[in-house]
C-alpha cells in the first residue's frame, strides 16, 4: 500500500472520527446549555417572590415608621400645655388653610405622576415582552433558514467533494 493511499484512508477515518467528535461536542454542550437555563428557570420564581417579599416588607416598614413618628408628634402635642393651648390666630387661617390644599394637591400631583409612571414602566416591560417573543421566532426563522442551507449544501457537497481532490491530485 503506498503511502498516498494510506494517508487518503487515515484522513478519511479522521475526518469521520472527527465528525463524529464535533457532533457529540455540539449535543453535550446543546444538553450543558439546556441545563444551566432549565435550572436557572427553576429558581425565577424564588427570586420573583423573595424581591415581592422584600417590597412588602419595605412597605410594611415605611408604613410603620410614618404611624410612630405622627403618634410621638401627636404625644408631644397631645401632653404638652404650650402646644394645646396654641391657637392659630384668624388672620393666619386661610394661610394654613391654602398650606393644607398646597400639601393636598402636592400629594395628589404626585400620586397622579407615580400612576403614569408605573403604567409607563408597566407598558415598556410588555413591550419588551413581545420584543423577547419576536426575537424568539426570529432565531426559529433564521434555524430553518440555517438548516436549510446546510442540508442543500451537505447535498451538493459529495458533487463538489471529488473535483476538490482530482484537481489537488494533478
Amino acid at each position: 500500500m503506498s503511502s498516498e493511499s494510506k494517508k487518503s484512508k487515515d484522513s478519511t477515518a479522521t475526518s469521520t472520527n472527527a465528525t463524529i467528535n464535533v457532533s457529540q461536542i455540539v449535543d453535550a454542550a446543546n444538553q450543558n446549555v439546556t441545563k444551566l437555563v432549565n435550572e436557572s428557570s427553576k429558581v425565577q420564581p424564588q427570586y420573583a417572590q423573595a424581591i415581592s417579599n422584600l417590597q412588602q416588607e419595605y412597605i410594611d416598614a415605611l408604613r410603620n415608621a410614618i404611624q410612630r413618628a405622627f403618634s410621638v408628634q401627636r404625644q408631644l402635642v397631645s401632653s404638652n400645655d404650650n402646644f394645646n393651648s396654641f391657637v392659630v390666630p384668624e388672620a393666619a387661617a386661610p394661610y394654613v388653610q391654602g398650606l393644607v390644599k398646597q400639601s393636598d394637591d402636592l400629594i395628589n400631583n404626585f400620586i397622579s405622576v407615580a400612576d403614569i409612571n408605573n403604567q409607563l414602566t408597566i407598558n415598556a416591560l410588555n413591550v419588551l415582552r413581545e420584543n423577547v417573543k419576536n426575537f424568539s421566532r426570529t432565531v426559529e426563522a433564521a434555524a430553518e433558514y440555517n438548516s436549510n442551507l446546510a442540508k442543500s449544501w451537505a447535498s451538493s457537497y459529495p458533487t463538489f467533494q471529488p473535483q476538490q481532490f482530482t484537481t489537488g491530485r494533478q
